[in-house]
């Protein structure tokens, strides 16, 4: 195991995972923590959990995937908690002990890609949830899942697909250059830039990002090249209102680890006049209860013969 010794206490993916993913609203992170512990709920599924079994969570984040298993496994399941953050893996290690749990969990610090502190066929089954959109080198990280699990181990996943996000604000792009708009409106090119902060506003900058540069197909050929058989994949594609949050929380959420939250884009992107009418404009929009928003989460399944 690697040692978590380390002097940072914050980085993005804690400060995203304990902040901005709820904007730092008790209420909203209640709604949010229900939401992501069905696709918890779901990897473990399809992972077959059982008792006695040992399960590799890579990219635990808050330890979610992992204590869920051992709620639902009971004592006699070990969890090995893999992340690229030294301060998120503290993080779940101090709740692994405040729950009582600390002795069925092991704590390996590295990226998906490179799983040196797990040994070769040493787990039963291996767990990611929104992991690889964020992971450089996918079929890396798939070889080494692969090279860890034991003959017959399972491996499930639950990744966002946020390539058409992308690919949204790239269209707006288009439209705001070829002066589409009125032109007396400075709506559209304000929010272009609002956006454009936070997702790609190019398709060379979509290629370019991890989070935008693959399609859950990519997550199938991923699969059979790095030798696992019994690949099953299911896309789910849910648009609905969003969520009626506090105006103010929502500026403190962000879309993933990696984007600024709405309001560190209107203080580092915008004027102040700028902010107002921006702001003024998204508000009411936000605030009329009828902005959809959709949501697409590849869920993979796959078995090392």
């Amino acid at each position: 195991m690697l040692p978590l010794a380390n002097n940072v206490t914050h980085d993005n993916w804690s400060t995203w995972i304990l902040q901005q993913r709820h904007g730092d609203d008790r209420a909203h992170k209640r709604t949010v923590r229900a939401e992501i512990t069905r696709y918890a709920d779901r990897v473990l599924d399809d992972v077959r959990l059982r008792p006695g079994m040992t399960l590799a969570d890579i990219g635990t984040g808050d330890g979610l995937v992992g204590f869920r298993a051992i709620e639902r496994a009971g004592p006699a399941i070990r969890v090995v908690m893999t992340d690229i953050s030294a301060p998120l893996l503290r993080h779940t290690e101090e709740n692994a002990q405040s729950l009582g749990v600390r002795e069925q969990c092991a704590f390996v610090l590295g990226s998906a890609e490179h799983l040196e502190g797990i040994a070769n066929e040493t787990v039963d089954a291996a767990t990611m949830r929104a992991v690889l959109a964020y992971v450089e080198d996918k079929p890396a990280a798939m070889r080494e899942v692969y090279r860890i699990l034991k003959p017959g181990g399972r491996f499930a996943i639950a990744e966002p697909i946020l390539r058409d996000e992308a690919l949204e604000v790239c269209m707006l792009k288009q439209l705001v250059d070829a002066r589409a708009f009125n032109t007396e409106d400075p709506f559209f090119p304000l929010l272009l830039r609002c956006r454009a902060a936070q997702f790609p506003d190019t398709e060379e900058k979509a290629r370019s990002l991890s989070i935008t540069n693959y399609g859950e197909r990519d997550l199938v050929r991923f699969a059979i090249d790095a030798g696992f058989t019994d690949i099953r994949l299911e896309l789910h594609i849910d648009v609905r209102t969003e969520d009626s949050l506090p105006w103010e929380t929502f500026l403190r959420t962000s879309p993933h680890p990696l984007a600024p939250s709405l309001e560190e884009v209107f203080e580092k992107e915008f004027t102040r006049d700028e902010r107002a009418y921006l702001e003024v404009r998204m508000r009411a929009i936000f605030e009329s209860g009828t902005q959809l928003g959709a949501e697409r989460v590849a869920y993979l399944t796959a078995k090392r013969p």
